[in-house]
């Protein structure tokens, strides 16, 4: 399942003449939420086969609303939206990325939240901040999604180890003693090169107080931070402690069954697939939060949901938005997808409030940074995604790599 969505380079004129088979409202003439109505949503990936569920159980509690859900996956996501955008048939509510947040605000399509109906307060601060962009919301969040640490609990005590890496020099101590003492092949998996590394790299580089741009639109990707949290990164690929090459859908999961992979850094859904696909690993690993450089931060992303500005069934949307982030709505929502709630009092009973595991991910999502909003930052990433490659290959120091990328990363800020 792709979690963190990224903005593709796509001219609204070029999508225009797509035909799309779901449309918006009809017009800016508001219905009363409790009119007989039909709202149209857009949802992506796995998000879009189990809406449709909670959308009939929504029906039969609210009989004058029939909701349409349309799964998109999101390969196509972004073209199908931008499309509809550029045609003023977006539909009335649609799933939305937090990179593409900024460039659909910025298109003026977007519907801004009433925040007498949906508090700040109410949802993590990184779940509401990817939404906000320029003073104003756009999207209620509908789930978080952040980066913990994996790793193999029984490989860990054959080793030795008794404990989780507290900081980034227990992490690599930790890798070194799983291959010197457990046998595994390797220590960490992260990513070596090639598209969305920087998705690999933003735990060490946000845990060593670096980022590639700050909120007011400055690059920053060659300070010492970020250089040193590079050199960091770098270094488990100098040492034999990461492998140099992996081939594209690459799927950890299964080297982390067979024991060659002891440690990775990923989402949510991975407990998920580890539960289903090897139930023999049951007991043998577990979660833990990043370990901490400065301090412990990982990525923040995740989706919302937004409504249409020229949606003609907005009170309808927004109470149905309501429905599905409200605390009740989001508790359902995570066991039937395992999402992890944007609503704080979602995680305050059953499951999400006594699962250890579960308790790693909140701490985690307190302290997750969310990207700034840059329309090119895609590109700009893309810069970094080059850098961190030429680390891993031993073609070039991380000083050498962040000043080439800094350098290019300055005419695409705005």
């Amino acid at each position: 399942m792709h979690r963190t969505a990224r903005t593709a380079s796509v001219a609204v004129a070029a999508v225009t003449a797509l035909t799309l088979t779901a449309c918006g409202g009809s017009g800016s003439e508001d219905a009363a939420a409790g009119k007989k109505q039909t709202l149209t949503v857009w949802a992506m990936g796995a998000e879009g086969e189990k809406l449709a569920d909670v959308a009939k159980g929504y029906e039969k509690a609210n009989p004058n609303i029939t909701v349409k859900v349309t799964p998109v996956g999101w390969d196509v996501a972004h073209q199908k939206l931008v499309a509809a955008a550029a045609g003023g048939k977006l539909p009335d509510i649609a799933q939305m990325g937090g990179s593409y947040m900024g460039e659909f605000a910025e298109m003026g399509v977007l519907e801004p939240v009433d925040t007498k109906t949906f508090s700040e307060k109410t949802f993590f601060p990184a779940g509401w901040k990817q939404s906000t962009i320029d003073g104003n919301t756009y999207g209620v969040p509908w789930y978080v999604d952040t980066r913990v640490l994996y790793y193999r609990t029984d490989l860990a005590k054959k080793a030795g180890i008794t404990k989780a890496p507290a900081t980034m020099a227990d992490l690599q101590t930790m890798a070194q003693t799983y291959q010197d003492k457990a046998g595994t092949k390797w220590g960490l998996s992260i990513q070596p090169g090639g598209l969305d590394t920087v998705q690999s790299f933003y735990q060490f580089l946000y845990s060593a107080g670096g980022e590639i741009v700050t909120d007011g639109g400055k690059a920053v990707i060659n300070s010492p931070e970020a250089v040193k949290a590079l050199e960091n990164y770098g270094s488990y690929f100098n040492k034999g402690l990461s492998e140099k090459s992996v081939r594209p859908g690459y799927d950890v999961t299964k080297d982390f069954n067979k024991g060659s992979v002891p440690m990775f850094f990923s989402g949510p859904w991975i407990m998920s697939l580890l539960k289903d696909n090897y139930p023999d690993l049951a007991g043998r690993w577990a979660v833990a939060n990043v370990p901490t450089d400065k301090t412990s931060v990982s990525m923040a992303g995740g989706s919302s949901l937004v409504i249409s500005k020229n949606s003609g069934h907005k009170a309808a949307a927004a109470k149905f938005i309501s429905y599905l982030t409200d605390a009740k709505g989001q508790a359902d929502w995570f066991k039937r997808t395992s999402d992890l709630p944007a609503n704080i009092r979602a995680w305050d009973s059953g499951r999400l409030a006594t699962d250890p595991g579960l308790k790693v991910w909140r701490t985690q999502m307190e302290t997750a940074k969310v990207s700034p909003v840059q329309p090119k930052w895609t590109e700009i990433t893309s810069k970094v995604d080059t850098a961190i490659e030429s680390v891993t290959q031993g073609e070039s120091s991380a000083k050498a790599a962040l000043d080439k990328a800094q350098s290019e990363i300055e005419s695409l800020v705005e």
